[in-house]
């Protein structure tokens, strides 16, 4: 959560308007746009310069990619209107800082897959290379939209640097104790928000949101 209690919300795997306006509608922070060839989510460019365009100010879009050359992220940037760059690959940091000059100033976010090998060494080097970490679930040979959390137990020993946003396997029934249990800046919510990849369930999107908004009520309450 950031310092005004309020917990930040990303969807992900955008691939339809009618989506994107509900989860616009819901609450959301920002919507997030696959453009990997091997995610069931993909988008094509000129679908996503659609919707993005119909999005109002202040929904960030978010560009998801996966070990694509720095030069054609910066051009999709550009072309799409896209604000920040999700890295979901094997990105080092230097790839990272050369992106940042390219597609400034647009803000990048590193994707670090958690699971129990994962260690505080491993994600230190990107603390001067991004604005934020996503931390999303390990699962070998898939990259992202695995369904699954992680143990969120294992986020204590990483000494984290930079906001980070907790992923894998966040839905509507799950999201109040990750919540309670992790207090992220934000949660980025994809395949338990679908009826099937790239089509989300509106009645799912917006109790998600809801639960979001709710855990922060509850919280303000408690301070006061």
């Amino acid at each position: 959560m950031n310092a005004a209690g309020r917990v930040r919300i990303k969807i992900c795997g955008m691939t339809r308007l009618a989506d994107a306006l509900c989860a616009v509608e819901a609450g959301v922070d920002g919507l997030g746009f696959i453009f990997s060839a091997k995610s069931p989510r993909m988008i094509a460019l000129e679908a996503a310069r659609a919707i993005i365009a119909q999005l109002p100010p202040l929904v960030d879009a978010v560009g998801v990619f996966v070990d694509e050359q720095p030069d054609r992220v910066a051009a999709i940037v550009r072309e799409c209107g896209i604000g920040i760059v999700q890295l979901h690959g094997a990105e080092s940091p230097a790839y990272c800082r050369e992106l940042a000059t390219l597609a400034a100033p647009c803000k990048l976010l590193k994707a670090i897959r958690i699971g129990g090998h994962t260690t505080a060494a491993e994600v230190a080097p990107y603390n001067d290379a991004v604005h934020g970490l996503l931390l999303d679930t390990y699962q070998k040979n898939v990259v992202g939209g695995t369904g699954q959390t992680f143990d969120w137990a294992l986020i204590d020993r990483l000494d984290l640097a930079r906001p980070f946003l907790l992923a894998g396997g966040l839905d509507a029934d799950n999201i109040d104790e990750a919540l309670a249990r992790v207090r992220p800046y934000g949660v980025d919510a994809n395949s338990g928000l679908e009826d099937a990849p790239g089509q989300k369930n509106h009645g799912l999107i917006r109790r998600f949101v809801a639960a979001v908004r709710a855990f922060e009520t509850r919280c303000l309450a408690s301070q006061q």
